[in-house]
């Protein structure tokens, strides 16, 4: 069985971790190069490092800050926000960044993905997709989840499949900081109808969130971040507790 991941991930906003609920009531939560380290020397798998405010601000990711960073980690490590062309990820790449993340870029110019796989490869290209529930259909949103969309979440996986995206960032917008638990009824769907990586992230608050995420979602990884960022869930803890959950995680 393939090992599970776990990420924690810093949503940036003016050069500080910020987080809040259902996208909403930022809170500051830290420096984010502080985090990063103390995130890789506690056994993070993965590091994701989200400007949550470049595409609203029309701006590029923060370069200085992806540097800074990724010298303090030793693990890979995923940036996104406010990328929209093989420069932008050239750049990001040259300061550090493993992996790229695109969301509202991708769903403008979806042919973006295509591009970025075949320059990078598509073990480079995560496609973050933020997803609200309405009325039983789960909407695609935009720029940090305050634009709608008419695309269906899981027409549109199938599609970013299709053009190289190598994975996805499922967020579930109704569990983003609920603490209540994962959308592991969209995850699993999710999982049936595409065959890359599937990270979920939105409602994390609990260790049994993430056994639940693996065994129910059947996602391959979990992504949270206000549950580590304010020491709710210690990183080593957590994988001992999944370990004896019998969920195949590095320890």
């Amino acid at each position: 069985m393939l090992t599970k991941r776990i990420i924690p991930c810093l949503d940036i906003k003016n050069g500080r971790t910020v987080k809040g609920v259902n996208f909403v009531d930022l809170k500051d939560a830290g420096d984010p190069v502080e985090l990063a380290k103390k995130y890789s020397e506690e056994g993070a798998d993965e590091l994701v490092f989200l400007d949550i405010s470049a595409t609203e601000e029309r701006r590029k990711t923060l370069v200085d800050l992806v540097r800074n960073v990724a010298k303090a980690i030793n693990i890979p490590f995923t940036v996104g926000g406010g990328i929209s062309s093989v420069e932008d990820v050239s750049i990001l790449l040259k300061n550090g960044a493993d992996k790229v993340s695109i969301n509202s870029s991708a769903v403008k110019n979806p042919n973006l993905i295509n591009e970025l796989a075949q320059e990078f490869g598509s073990q480079c290209v995560v496609v973050a997709i933020d997803a609200k529930e309405i009325d039983s259909e789960w909407i695609v949103h935009l720029v940090g989840g305050k634009v709608p969309t008419e695309l269906n979440l899981f027409d549109w996986a199938i599609e970013v499949e299709k053009r190289g995206a190598g994975e996805i960032l499922f967020t579930s917008m109704n569990n983003d900081g609920t603490k209540n638990g994962f959308a592991n009824e969209a995850l699993a769907k999710l999982s049936t109808l595409v065959n890359i990586p599937i990270i979920a992230s939105g409602g994390a608050g609990t260790k049994e969130h993430f056994v639940d995420a693996f065994i129910n979602g059947k996602a391959d990884a979990a992504l949270a971040a206000s549950v580590f960022h304010f020491q709710e869930i210690e990183i080593p803890e957590l994988k001992q507790y999944l370990k004896e959950q019998n969920i195949e995680v590095r320890i």
